[in-house]
């Protein structure tokens, strides 16, 4: 009985709480099968720099890219669905990261923007989404 309440308690510490930090350590903090649905929005892997100069963190670099959706498919309780946003060049990336952590993604979102995030030989207006499920 003390190890249910327990556990009840560590998982009832991620309730309606914001956590900052590396979401892959964050993650590794929850318990397995304790998230309803997942919304992310997390760097496109397309080395992205404004016209000032800024970037963004770990855009370059996808070596996070299959931990996390690992620990993002653990903490998904069954039959939930996550919806997680990505750049269209790195599809390839993105897809072979959900695929291996277990996800099946089920259809394909797309908005369109008021602006253009870059023009070369198109102007791209959409933003992608791809929902999955565990």
């Amino acid at each position: 009985m003390a190890t249910t309440s327990v556990a009840t308690a560590h998982q009832n510490s991620f309730i309606n709480r914001i956590l900052h930090g590396d979401c892959i350590e964050m993650m590794r903090q929850m318990p397995a099968n304790s998230v309803d649905f997942i919304l992310t929005d997390p760097p496109y892997l397309v080395n992205y720099r404004d016209r000032s100069g800024r970037t963004i963190q770990n855009d370059a670099d996808e070596s996070w890219l299959k931990p996390a959706m690992a620990e993002a498919y653990r903490v998904l309780k069954q039959d939930r669905v996550a919806i997680m946003f990505y750049g269209w060049t790195k599809i390839d990336s993105f897809f072979e990261a959900w695929r291996s952590a277990g996800f099946q993604p089920v259809g394909h979102i797309v908005f369109r923007k008021s602006y253009s995030t870059k023009s070369r030989f198109l102007r791209s207006q959409l933003e992608q989404k791809s929902p999955g499920i565990r």
